[in-house]
């Protein structure tokens, strides 16, 4: 199973479009939430270089913002 982590805020549309993705196709994932853990916001701004979320990483893969073809083909979904 991929290792699957994403950095979000709770009023992210984007990134709630990312959980629903993952969660209709059974992927499971670790949600961080940048708007409350700093450590996490340093950690995703020093891996992406970006303060927008959603930023999701797929066992070392970087993908910015719900790229659901993207996360399709790092996941092996059709």
């Amino acid at each position: 199973m991929k290792k699957v982590e994403m950095y979000s805020t709770p009023t992210c549309h984007y990134c709630n479009l990312a959980k629903d993705f993952f969660d209709e196709n059974k992927i499971k994932y670790t949600v961080y939430n940048v708007s409350a853990d700093l450590a996490k916001r340093k950690e995703m701004m020093e891996k992406s270089g970006q303060m927008g979320v959603p930023v999701i990483i797929v066992d070392g893969e970087l993908v910015m913002g719900f790229d659901e073809d993207k996360l399709k083909g790092l996941l092996g979904i059709k």
